[in-house]
């Protein structure tokens, strides 16, 4: 797994490599300038126009670097030095004298007015007015600097993380002055703040570059936030005995679906089945005996005495695995029927959609959810468990502090969707697509991970991989399909090709 470290401790990891490599700091700058050049030209040829702006810190240095190679590799390049304070870091003023060493270099060094070009749609923009160690919003004329680069039309490429953007928590930051970027190429690690949803203007695409930090500080060093790889999940997978038969695959139990709203229960059961369960077990009121029977004749079916919802629990002890939510409505007598699976059940459950909704409503029923549980709230859903969030940074560390106080396992759905286990790790998932966002996919991950508990893996394990699972299903049907065109039921009929890959 990839560690996801706060921009504070990022310094220390470089600090680190420097003295134990060891390395200069001057050579270290010219490592990681290395590395983001070989991307940028590799993305841009040399038609276009470069104009790269610098501040007078270690981004700074990293810019001007970065300015000297593409000079040196012959693309038409100006460069800003923005330097009011009139003070540079170490490592910026020697990139600095070593630009101007070169000759036809066009360099300014701003350090009272300025009167910035006029950049065109075939121009790039290379942003190095800060780094990841900026901890208060841009003002003045860094401020204006980020105004002016968001309003012209040239593709906006930022060193490390877009300038007047925090590593983390931006809550308190002045977003308005935060520089836009089309592409982020950051150093080392992801940062914590590339993976919500409001920060997306600001960071556009992204992609970390290897600078070389040292192994043995990355292994050393232990964080809250990790970033899920296709080999930490390939890893976890029981291998299957020849002799094996369904019993050992356990039998799992899922309470979903009502009238109008039996699609949800019969998606959910096909990933369940698909997953790898030995036997399912549908428990669906009397009008989705007919349509669960013709739809989806693997599933047995364990009927409500209710014609229209789910009222009463059925006998849990031959189950290996319950989850319960996909399409069963918000009824009184729904309400009533969880909090009696939550009382007796007695093993962690799966709960999602409407299930959490009844909980919402009801939040004396939190405390009934059995330990080690899994539950699935997107953002919205969550909120109405807890409270209203203004951003992802505050909702995510509700969502590890309800995990942590419940022992639950939350997967907060979403882009880049986060497994919040209870010891406080968080776990991100790094694939899927926009085309999963479609009716009836959430119903698919439940059915997924209800496949994975019923067959003994650890809950934590079962929403890790399962989450994994789900997405990469997703990423294949959208290669298949497209992601406009591609339903939920694509990413089931997915599923088995991943396991396979993974195999």
């Amino acid at each position: 797994m990839i560690k996801i470290f706060a921009t504070e401790k990022i310094k220390e990891l470089d600090q680190y490599t420097i003295t134990n490599e060891p390395i200069s700091s001057i050579d270290f700058v010219e490592r990681a300038a290395i590395m983001f050049v070989q991307e940028f030209v590799h993305r841009y040829n040399k038609q276009h126009h470069v104009i790269i702006f610098s501040g007078p810190g270690n981004n700074g240095a990293d810019a001007l670097a970065i300015a000297r190679m593409l000079v040196e590799d012959d693309y038409s390049v100006e460069t800003y030095l923005i330097n009011p304070q009139n003070h540079l870091s170490t490592d910026c003023a020697i990139n600095r004298d070593r630009l101007l060493v070169l000759r036809n270099v066009v360099f300014t060094e701003v350090v009272e007015e300025f009167d910035p070009p006029k950049l065109t749609a075939q121009d790039v923009v290379i942003d190095g007015l800060f780094g990841s160690g900026l901890n208060r919003p841009l003002e003045k004329g860094y401020a204006a600097m980020a105004d002016y680069i968001n309003n012209e039309k040239a593709e906006v490429v930022a060193i490390d993380i877009p300038s007047g953007l925090f590593g983390e928590d931006n809550r308190n930051n002045k977003m308005e002055c935060v520089v836009k970027a089309d592409l982020t190429l950051t150093f080392g690690f992801p940062k914590l703040a590339f993976l919500f949803p409001e920060n997306e203007p600001y960071v556009g695409e992204w992609k970390v570059l290897d600078i070389g930090t040292h192994p043995d500080i990355v292994k050393q060093t232990d964080s809250k936030y990790l970033l899920i790889g296709e080999t930490d999940v390939a890893d976890v997978f029981f291998p299957r005995d020849r002799f094996a038969h369904k019993g050992i695959f356990g039998h799992a139990l899922l309470i979903a679906g009502s009238r109008c709203k039996m699609g949800a229960a019969v998606m959910s059961a096909r990933a369940c089945l698909r997953s790898g369960a030995g036997l399912l077990t549908v428990h669906v009121p009397q009008c989705g005996e007919q349509i669960l029977q013709t739809a989806f004749p693997e599933a047995m079916l364990s009927l409500d005495k209710n014609s229209e919802f789910f009222s009463i629990i059925p006998n849990l002890s031959t189950y290996t695995a319950v989850a319960v939510g996909p399409g069963i409505g918000q009824r009184l007598e729904t309400g009533t029927a969880l909090e009696r699976l939550l009382e007796t059940v007695g093993k962690p459950v799966v709960l999602d959609a409407d299930a959490l909704n009844l909980m919402a409503a009801n939040k004396t029923l939190l405390d009934l959810i059995p330990k080690r549980s899994i539950l699935t709230p997107h953002p919205k859903e969550f909120d109405r468990l807890t409270k209203e969030h203004n951003d992802s940074y505050e909702r995510l560390y509700d969502a590890s502090q309800f995990a942590a106080k419940y022992q639950v396992t939350v997967v907060l759905k979403g882009a880049y969707t986060a497994v919040c286990v209870p010891t406080g790790k968080v776990l991100f998932n790094n694939c899927g697509n926009p085309g999963m966002a479609t009716a009836g996919s959430g119903d698919v991950l439940t059915g997924v991970l209800l496949g994975l508990l019923a067959q003994g893996y650890e809950p934590e394990t079962a929403a890790i991989a399962g989450v994994f699972v789900h997405a990469t299903a997703g990423d294949l049907a959208a290669s298949f399909h497209s992601e406009e065109s591609m339903i939920a039921s694509d990413i089931i009929s997915m599923l088995g090709k991943v396991f396979k890959q993974f195999k």
